[in-house]
């Protein structure tokens, strides 16, 4: 866990006393984006049911969508780790970057050259107003903490993936680790 400013990067954890939320109980989110006009960020552990090729036919691979978050959901948007394949991307930080040029990405996916370890999609995003994720912040929504797994977070298994996260926080965190998602449900 860190205290740090936040900053683009990030993860931001979900607090356990999030479990009623039904967009951010038990999500991490890579915090693509913050400054003065607001915050983007994208849900990294919160696999949908549809595979990009469902999404985008000529897309001949079948990585698993995200849930990004509750904006815009009906957008496709990516993450990944070869900017020097993707033309326009933005860097986020430690070698991940956003978006860039789509059909450049469809033509390299289907030759093999950016595989499921490369790139990330989401559908929505997760985003905040002005100053609002910092308000967030002082009503313990979210823990931030560094990103130690940099560009390779990509291809990072999310099955476990909140979990890991709170047991890297130990003390009063330990309790809901093994906690059903939806305690009221016990």
């Amino acid at each position: 866990m860190i205290t740090d400013k936040l900053k683009k990067g990030h993860l931001l954890i979900a607090e356990p006393s999030t479990f009623g939320d039904i967009s951010f109980n038990r999500s991490v989110i890579l915090l693509a984006d913050h400054s003065e006009s607001g915050s983007v960020g994208f849900i990294i552990n919160k696999p949908l049911k549809y595979t990009i090729h469902d999404l985008v036919p000529e897309i001949e691979a079948t990585f698993i969508i995200y849930n990004g978050g509750p904006v815009e959901q009906d957008n496709l948007y990516f993450i990944h780790n070869v900017p020097s394949l993707i033309s326009n991307s933005i860097e986020i930080s430690n070698g991940i970057y956003w978006g860039g040029d789509f059909e450049t990405t469809i033509e390299l996916i289907n030759q093999g050259k950016i595989t499921k370890d490369n790139i990330r999609f989401f559908l929505g995003y997760t985003g905040w107003e002005p100053n609002q994720l910092e308000g967030e912040m002082h009503t313990n929504s979210w823990i931030i903490s560094q990103n130690i797994y940099e560009n390779k977070i990509i291809g990072k298994s999310t099955a476990h993936f909140w979990k890991e996260k709170i047991l890297e926080l130990g003390g009063e965190y330990l309790i809901w680790c093994n906690a059903p998602e939806n305690p009221t449900l016990n």
